[in-house]
């Protein structure tokens, strides 16, 4: 079994779209990922240690509740697929990307050529840069079981 953790944007469904591919080619993957609830993963702090009159700590007491989850997730992945999404700027993906990178993870970006200049540096860390998830999932079956097909 393959262990995935599905990192990035979390304003679209790619993930879905990764895992359903995943299946429909019965890859034997276990994938996991951020909360992908974007109120959950913003308010958990707040909601769990209480109110913060500044949007700074709130913002802080959530990011450190979240990375426990990201954290463990990565330590425990095979592979890290990273999406850089179009509306806005993931410096929590790049993050992700920086920590398997550290970790020597196999990592996976997906993004458009718009980024390719800005993230040339995650590029250069990533084992393969694809355009789509339909990629990555080729790129999985790949690694599982060594065919093109």
């Amino acid at each position: 079994m393959l262990k995935v953790y599905l990192a990035g944007e979390i304003h679209t469904s790619w993930r879905d779209e990764i895992i359903d591919l995943c299946v429909k080619e019965k890859l034997d993957i276990k994938f996991t990922s951020p909360v992908t609830d974007h109120e959950a993963s913003d308010n958990c702090g707040i909601e769990i240690l209480g109110k913060e009159e500044k949007n700074m700590w709130k913002d802080r007491k959530g990011a450190n509740i979240n990375s426990i989850r990201t954290k463990k997730s990565i330590q425990d992945s095979d592979v890290v697929v990273v999406k850089f999404g179009e509306k806005y700027k993931q410096w929590n993906a790049a993050f992700d990307a920086g920590y398997a990178s550290a970790l020597n993870k196999s990592i996976i970006v997906i993004h458009n050529e718009d980024h390719l200049h800005a993230l040339k540096e995650v590029n250069a860390a990533a084992a393969a840069v694809a355009s789509d998830q339909k990629q990555v999932v080729r790129i999985l079956k790949y690694v599982l079981e060594g065919t093109l097909k």
